[in-house]
């Protein structure tokens, strides 16, 4: 009887692994919205990284969490680092590339509550008076996130703050 236990288990073990081991590798999120500005008026709140913590939804999870900013906070090369609860985790974020009023690339760095590192971007279309600015968020998901992806939506749990963030971005410069 315990012999066939055992042989269950690893069965249930083994296409586990399988399974987990099938799912994609890659994963892509991203989330749009239409500005009522131009992209010159749109573009400064993507590209410095101060100017993100006003309309941030991860600011929101951990108002306590603490953020510290290179001497460059705007452009290539600005560079901040921040420490939070569960929610907010810990990293880093390093601007790595910046066209004016189109894109602004990003390199975010997860140090807690797991290791890993993505890519983000702002991406700005302009469209007469309005611009639409999508968001997104790519990188390679390991054994475990591929496991925990079974149980979790990572598109859900990225892509409603990603919304928030984006509805928050859309009142703060539509009300200037």
């Amino acid at each position: 009887m315990f012999k066939k236990i055992l042989i269950c288990l690893a069965v249930i073990i083994v296409i586990f692994v399988v399974v987990v081991a099938l799912q994609p590798s890659e994963f892509r999120i991203e989330r749009s919205v239409v500005i009522s500005a131009p992209a010159a008026e749109v573009f400064p709140h993507t590209n410095d990284l101060r100017k993100m913590q006003e309309w941030s939804p991860w600011k929101k999870m951990d108002p306590n969490a603490t953020y510290t900013f290179a001497e460059l906070s705007a452009g290539v090369g600005a560079t901040m680092s921040w420490a939070g609860n569960s929610q907010a985790g810990e990293g880093r974020q390093t601007i790595t590339e910046s066209r004016v009023n189109e894109y602004v690339g990003i390199r975010l760095e997860f140090l807690k509550p797991f290791e890993s590192v993505c890519a983000t971007a702002f991406t700005l279309k302009p469209e007469g008076n309005q611009t639409t600015v999508t968001w997104s968020m790519s990188g390679e998901n390991g054994f475990i996130s591929k496991a925990f992806c079974l149980v979790m939506s990572q598109d859900k749990m990225i892509g409603e703050p990603f919304e928030e963030g984006l509805a928050s971005l859309k009142a703060l410069v539509e009300k200037r």
